[in-house]
């Protein structure tokens, strides 16, 4: 029985110990080598002191190592947080406040930014210690560990016995907060052990398969590449982030690893798309390509559905409260039209999507509500927030208990006449500008449709102006294809009210992405309202 994330790799290293486990630019690991080195880092930091529920900070970029790193740190009891590298120091360090870490580990690439936290003073304010993972070939990190790499050797590779059951949190994972205050989403064994009962099943993973590990290990969509491959004695492919700059390396990374699944959000899968890198029946192993995380463009899934034929695509859907997804809809056809909507389908095992409205109550068939989120997946809360924990996470308005929970996911949704779910967009998507509602999702729609462009997202800004409101288009035209804002918007002018076309625009290289890969509307929201290198047009 598999009562912890751990337990499913050390069965698959006890059955299989030979077999490739993680495989990152060209090295191997296998099960075996996984399990003994996870098994010696949690005896070393239970013998430093490091004890059970303790949290413990990963500064380790996407490697074999980074897997070693959760692993150890889950078999010592403790609780793993995933850290951003790339992040501003004053940003990691309300991180390491909030979830009061005792312990960071660490490798090379992470050398500057703990150095940096060493002289602000954050570590020994915060009386936070540091393990070092970096091999020898990295030289040293610029500062004087608590323990390194080569005191692992000095324990035992066998299995600790375990204190923490399955409702013990495994990992603590940092979004950011409508303050700019990062916040704390709890994540237990359960919740992830829950999700994969229903996952391995649905997808038929096993261990022939060679499955991708494309998001960053801070995003809760790694959770399923890693925990979901390695429970099934599958091989994790992991694929360097500087490949995300590189469609056409990308796509040879997917070939070249004989990949059987790839899982990333749609930014990518579009970015790919446009920039033509999939062949004709590419890609000849791969048997699944699913999304999440944002809303794939219909007219960039019909290119992917044309060019792979052998493959099925699936669409999740799930906020990182509520564990890695809580809805699947496999498309069954390529779609029609640019224009068709894809459903974010039905509740996976052991989950509920409710569309309620203001008063709580099931809106009618085809009506708009907002989308609520019930079940095994649904987070405990947020670390140690109980009052934002209180207004995300409410009482069941249909159950007697007390311990069943809704999310509001702040998404608007409806469902169709066959019980479909369709996500419709952010609640805060919907505006008002001169007297309309409008939803900003459905102009995106349309200017994704626009072959001349590369990436598209739409953004309301507001201004001292009447309108109050404004409609605002950032977008990235094709190498080559002259699009410009005037001819934009004369383009969807053919599809879409007047009072629908964005009146402030901005042409840039690429659009900013946040820490998981997704569009950051929040910067470019910041950025209209600021002024920034724009054209208006009324």
């Amino acid at each position: 029985m598999r009562l912890l994330l751990q337990h499913g790799v050390s069965r698959q290293a006890e059955q299989r110990p030979g077999s490739p486990a993680v495989v990152y630019q060209g090295a191997v690991m296998s099960y075996g080598e996984l399990e003994a080195a996870s098994n010696r880092l949690a005896r070393l930091l239970r013998a430093s002191d490091c004890a059970r529920g303790d949290r413990v900070a990963l500064m380790v970029p996407k490697s074999p190592d980074a897997i070693v790193a959760m692993l150890g740190t889950l078999k010592a009891d403790c609780v793993y947080v995933p850290v951003d590298t790339s992040m501003p120091a004053p940003r990691v360090a309300k991180i390491l406040h909030r979830s009061g870490a005792r312990w960071i580990l660490a490798t090379g690439a992470a050398a500057p930014l703990v150095c940096t936290l060493f002289s602000d003073g954050t570590l020994s304010q915060q009386r936070i210690r540091v393990g070092w993972l970096g091999a020898r070939s990295e030289g040293e990190p610029g500062f004087a560990p608590d323990f390194s790499r080569d005191e692992m050797s000095a324990h035992s590779a066998e299995a600790r016995d375990y204190e923490n059951g399955a409702e013990d949190a495994a990992h603590i994972l940092f979004t950011s907060g409508s303050t700019g205050e990062p916040k704390g989403v709890v994540i237990t064994h359960s919740n992830v052990l829950h999700f994969l009962d229903w996952a391995l099943e649905y997808f038929g993973i096993c261990a022939s398969d060679r499955n991708s590990g494309h998001p960053p290990l801070h995003f809760d969509l790694s959770t399923f590449d890693v925990y979901g491959t390695l429970t099934a004695g599958a091989q994790l492919h992991l694929p360097t982030p500087e490949l995300n700059l590189l469609p056409h390396k990308l796509a040879a990374f997917i070939r070249d690893s004989a990949l059987t699944q790839w899982f990333s959000v749609p930014s990518i899968l579009n970015y790919m798309a446009k920039f033509d890198v999939v062949r004709d029946d590419d890609f000849p192993a791969l048997k699944r390509l699913l999304w999440c995380g944002e809303v794939f463009p219909t007219p960039a899934l019909i290119y992917w559905m044309k060019k792979l034929r052998h493959v099925t695509f699936t669409n999740l859907y799930g906020p990182t409260e509520a564990t890695i997804a809580s809805s699947y809809h496999t498309v069954a056809t390529c779609p029609e039209h640019e224009d068709d909507a894809i459903p974010i389908g039905r509740a996976c095992g052991g989950e509920e999507l409710l569309v309620l409205d203001e008063a709580l109550k099931q809106v009618t068939q085809g009506e708009v509500g907002d989308l609520y989120i019930r079940g095994a997946g649904l987070s405990p809360g947020y670390w140690q927030d109980p009052e934002k924990t209180a207004v995300a996470f409410l009482p069941n308005p249909y159950s007697t208990d007390a311990a069943d929970r809704i999310y509001k996911t702040g998404d608007l949704a409806r469902v169709n006449e066959n019980g479909l779910v369709y996500y419709v967009g952010r609640a805060d998507s919907q505006i008002k500008s001169r007297g309309y509602r409008i939803e900003l999702g459905e102009i995106e729609v349309a200017l994704n449709s626009v072959a001349s462009l590369v990436e598209v997202a739409v953004v309301a800004a507001k201004t001292d102006g009447f309108e109050g409101t404004v409609i605002c288009c950032a977008f990235v035209p094709s190498p080559g294809s002259g699009a410009n804002a005037v001819a934009l918007r004369k383009t969807i002018g053919a599809v879409l009210p007047a009072y629908m076309l964005p009146t402030r625009w901005m042409q840039m290289d690429k659009l900013p992405k946040n820490q998981n890969g997704k569009i950051d509307r929040r910067r470019l929201k910041e950025s209209f309202e600021r002024g920034e290198d724009q054209v208006a047009i009324v």
